[in-house]
């Protein structure tokens, strides 16, 4: 990352200037704020009861079975969030490659095939830190079995789970990495580095800051945040990302309902 601002200059094209107002003043809103949403309502959500000890009831006496409507305020908030944001979202071309499409659709299987692998359990076991998987374990809350007395919510609350993995996540997540995280290792005034622009810093920070934030899933992270930082570099184009990444999604919602590997979502 470079110390001063004075480099951006050097830049060959400029990005998209965000609208006048709060969020040109503060541009890290448009990248950060719905992920700060997810990430702090997200904290409520209970995990899945241990097989061995059972179910420990988590911050508010919250359980097990209040994580339908803890997820669901969880992406009406982000939701709301990325709305607020969305003059942001505009400044960046809405278009997509035929790429995107390949590596979005080819990414599915990549990430379920390697965590089905479960190399992180054998790894991380074996160095003690088994508290890192516990760390990223997924919430594995299947609707219809959870909710089969209430087939009207459980089949609801399916459609908010795949809304909040696909779209959601899919956005949030991208405009985070490869807005912010990746444009700030590059430069300290990130606002003003073009999508696709990389220092081989920026491209570590693409793929390490991901991985940090899957920790049950760390070689799978580390392939597919790898391949959309060679998406990005390739199209130069953020919303190529968010559509690779939303397909993946896809492809694993797809894949835990025909499989039952729920303990992927």
């Amino acid at each position: 990352m470079q110390e001063n601002s004075e480099n951006h200059q050097n830049f060959e094209e400029t990005a998209p200037e965000l609208p006048a107002g709060w969020l040109r003043r503060w541009p890290w809103a448009t990248f950060l704020l719905p992920l700060l949403v997810f990430m702090l309502v997200g904290e409520l959500e209970p995990s899945p009861p241990d097989p061995e000890w059972g179910e420990t009831p988590g911050r508010f006496g919250i359980t097990y079975a209040d994580y339908p409507t803890v997820y669901s305020i969880k992406i009406a908030l982000t939701t709301l969030a990325m709305l607020v944001v969305l003059p942001g979202y505009r400044t960046l071309a809405w278009r997509f490659s035929p790429l995107a499409v390949v590596v979005g659709l080819l990414g599915g299987p990549l990430w379920v095939g390697i965590c089905r692998l479960q190399l992180e359990a054998r790894l991380l076991g074996q160095l003690g830190w088994e508290s890192a998987l516990e760390a990223g374990q997924r919430s594995a809350f299947n609707p219809l079995v959870e909710l089969a007395d209430q087939p009207a919510w459980a089949f609801a609350f399916l459609a908010i789970r795949l809304f909040g993995l696909v779209i959601v996540v899919g956005v949030i997540e991208e405009f985070f990495l490869r807005g912010l995280i990746v444009r700030y290792f590059v430069d300290v005034d990130w606002w003003r580095v073009p999508i696709g622009q990389v220092t081989p810093a920026a491209l570590v920070a693409g793929t390490a800051v991901p991985m940090l934030m899957h920790p049950g899933e760390l070689l799978a992270a580390l392939v597919w945040f790898s391949l959309v930082s060679w998406l990005m570099v390739r199209t130069r184009n953020l919303w190529d990302c968010v559509m690779a990444h939303m397909l993946t999604n896809l492809v694993l919602g797809l894949w835990v309902l025909y499989s039952g590997d729920w303990w992927l979502m």
